[in-house]
């Protein structure tokens, strides 16, 4: 007899009956309550009484019934084990306990995963006999998704701290929810920055189409669920799409993709931004639950979370590039500035100019001169020779309909194009793309034009022409300062010359030679002067001075001292008298001004039968020496105060005489005051030295050579800090003389 039939036999009826009744106490009991009961009988495990909770988790429907084996209601069971544990525990009596046991209920598109925690344990009548099995459980499944949704929340924001990248981060949600909730498509649609207009984001479950159509929808009221979600800043339902209003510019394409039901929930920053929408899609029209709309809302927080951590780095990343682009714009026009101030001479700083911006703005560049009525091109620069030779040896025309160098030069504006400069040129040769124009401007006229071509395509930016603008802004002032400087320099030089002697004259009995070097670059004119010129009576009379200051008053005082000795050294005899007319000259000047003084030595030569006859005054200046026959250095000593001070100077007058194959050198403070590296000074002593260094019987060329070099040796060759001059006067053999006949 099988067990089924024992268990019908009439012996055991009235106990099956008592575990009946108690089971449907049980049944009652569990009615109202969310935990699962079934009792189920016999070896076949007939359904005896289960309660609403276990119908509804089971599926409801056409399975809400009694009085069939569990194998019938629900044959799912059997490949999953489930039978078996029942088998097991009806043959042994052991309760079996589960925990988050994973059951798929259902078959085919009905099945749905879900997650138990049960307790299998035998049924027993009143003598103990086994007559069944009687399950109580709870569903974990909403627990179970809970937790796994928690977990997946803190990996993604674990991925956000870590500052994954946003399509990653979207992409992941999107994946995460799709898993929990099988039947949910995710969509995540990014909102520009005006918030008027939705971007992809992410949404790897919906057809690549439907991605491409709505990326860049307008947000707006009637824009579909998400359009008209970000519209509005709150939830949009739109359960059928078939039928709702707001699908309609959509219908077709949601049709095409499948989609039958959409769940907007607008992605907002705390402030109250726009930041995207979360869209849940499904394909057959349904409506929310509370569950699926909190799904919503704990996740457009994350997503929200992860757009503006995004959107921050994107801003410092942004905010770092502006001020690394400053920075190097900075050093560029800085070193741009040292590179073009170096240069004091105007075509050298345009062709440095040319040089500096390309190719760091552009390929090529080419900067023309307008001079004298026409246009000259100064300065190119070409990836190949080949390129620059041909965009050399195109010469801009003066026409400003044909030329955008023309039409720059005529009104000082800058001009910026994509496409090829108008007029003939070897652009199409060179590939040119585009250019930009630029004025070269002093005092706010164009005097030239810096050109820059592009050959790649890539249009001139606001960026790149303002860089533009401003280089050739610091090259128009370096080259404007370079065209003073060599104007100065040349007025410098010219006026420097008038003020000394062309050539030393040839003077009976004696040998001269002078040198002059000014301090610095040569641009102000220096106070350092030395004259020879011939007195009515035959005789010479010399001068070396040395005026305070420089430049251009230092030039006028100078003119005075020489055009009054020689105006008045044919009137006075006595050199004491032409330097006490030189200082009243002075003082009438420097009555109103009472601007400096004057050092210098005056004489007057003569030949004599033993050389040179010399009378000299000194006034307040360096010693002259007197370099002997025997080659001895002598200082020749003379009194005498500055002139020009308003109190007249103790003057006296030294008589000596130069015999052949001796030199007289005078000179200014120039020389003995110049340093080397330290602050020692040239000094007496070694010019004294560099004096005696000159050959036996030297001529006035040769005391001068000794002078300078070495001077220039002790200096090694640095600039000096004031004028140098120097007068040398050697005794030749002698000239027979006659006096001046009485008129």
């Amino acid at each position: 007899m099988t067990a089924e039939r024992r268990w019908r036999s009439t012996g055991e009826t009235g106990r099956s009956e008592a575990v009946r009744g108690t089971d449907e106490h049980l049944s009652v009991l569990f009615g109202t309550s969310t935990a699962l009961f079934a009792s189920m009988a016999g070896p076949a495990h007939v359904l005896e009484a289960a309660n609403p909770a276990f119908f509804s988790a089971i599926g409801g429907g056409r399975r809400q019934r009694t009085g069939v084996p569990l194998v019938q209601l629900m044959p799912e069971l059997t490949a999953q084990g489930f039978i078996a544990l029942l088998d097991q525990v009806y043959r042994s009596g052991e309760r079996h306990v589960g925990r988050d046991a994973r059951v798929v209920l259902g078959v085919g598109d009905e099945a749905r995963e879900a997650f138990f925690d049960f307790t299998y344990e035998a049924r027993r009548d009143a003598g103990g006999n086994i007559i069944g099995v009687r399950m109580i459980g709870v569903e974990t499944t909403q627990v179970k998704h809970a937790r796994r949704l928690a977990a997946e929340q803190r990996a993604l924001l674990e991925q956000i701290a870590r500052q994954a990248p946003l399509p990653d981060v979207l992409d992941g949600m999107c994946r995460t929810i799709e898993e929990l909730s099988p039947e949910v498509i995710v969509s995540v649609l990014l909102a520009d920055a005006d918030g008027r207009h939705l971007r992809h984001g992410a949404a790897p479950s919906l057809p690549e189409f439907y991605n491409r159509a709505i990326d860049g929808i307008a947000t707006g009221e009637g824009v579909g669920s998400c359009g008209t979600a970000a519209h509005r800043r709150r939830n949009v339902i739109v359960t059928d799409i078939a039928d709702d209003p707001l699908w309609d510019d959509f219908r077709d394409l949601a049709g095409q993709a499948g989609l039958a039901a959409c769940w907007s929930t607008p992605i907002l920053a705390p402030d109250g931004r726009l930041l995207g929408t979360f869209a849940m899609y499904h394909r057959v029209p349904r409506s929310p639950q509370d569950t699926d709309l909190a799904l919503a809302r704990v996740f457009a927080d994350t997503a929200a979370l992860a757009i503006e951590r995004h959107q921050a780095e994107q801003a410092r990343q942004a905010a770092n590039a502006r001020e690394k682009a400053a920075r190097d714009d900075l050093a560029f026009l800085l070193a741009a500035s040292t590179s073009l101030a170096g240069r004091l001479d105007e075509k050298q700083t345009l062709h440095r100019l040319a040089t500096l911006a390309a190719p760091a703005l552009a390929p090529l560049a080419a900067v023309d001169l307008a001079e004298a009525g026409r246009v000259h091109r100064v300065a190119t620069v070409a990836p190949t020779d080949r390129a620059r030779a041909m965009l050399a040896s195109h010469t801009p025309s003066r026409n400003a309909e044909d030329d955008a160098v023309a039409r720059v030069l005529a009104s000082g504006v800058t001009e910026v194009a994509r496409r090829t400069p108008t007029g003939p040129g070897p652009w199409h040769e060179l590939g040119v793309t585009g250019y930009v124009c630029v004025p070269l401007l002093d005092r706010g006229q164009p005097f030239g034009t810096l050109t820059l071509l592009s050959t790649d395509g890539r249009p001139f930016d606001g960026h790149r022409v303002a860089l533009a603008e401003e280089l050739a802004r610091r090259a128009a002032s370096a080259a404007r300062n370079a065209r003073q400087y060599t104007q100065r320099a040349a007025l410098a030089r010219d006026l420097q010359t008038g003020l000394l002697l062309p050539d030393l004259p040839d003077v009976p009995g004696a040998r001269l030679a002078a040198f002059y070097h000014p301090a610095g670059e040569g641009l102000d004119i220096g106070g350092d002067f030395y004259d020879v010129f011939p007195r009515a009576d035959g005789s010479w009379a010399f001068i070396l001075g040395d005026v305070c200051g420089r430049g251009a008053l230092a030039a006028t005082t100078t003119a005075l001292v020489r055009h009054t000795a020689r105006a008045v050294t044919s009137l006075l005899d006595d050199p004491v008298d032409v330097v006490a007319a030189v200082d009243k000259a002075l003082n009438d000047r420097y009555a109103q001004q009472n601007t400096g003084f004057v050092t210098l030595v005056y004489g007057h030569l003569v030949p004599a039968a033993e050389g040179l006859d010399i009378r000299l005054v000194r006034a307040g200046h360096t010693p002259p020496l007197l370099l002997s026959a025997g080659h001895t250095v002598d200082t020749v000593e003379a009194s005498g105060g500055l002139l020009g001070i308003g109190i007249p100077p103790r003057l006296t007058a030294r008589r000596l005489t130069l015999r052949p194959g001796e030199s007289l050198l005078l000179y200014t403070d120039g020389i003995t005051e110049c340093r080397a590296g330290g602050t020692e000074q040239y000094g007496e002593g070694r010019l004294a030295e560099a004096l005696a260094s000159a050959p036996r019987r030297p001529t006035a060329d040769d005391v001068i050579r000794a002078v300078t070099e070495g001077v220039r040796a002790f200096t090694a060759g640095r600039e000096v800090d004031d004028d140098q001059a120097a007068l040398v006067i050697s005794a030749d053999e002698p000239t027979p003389y006659r006096d001046r006949t009485p008129g």
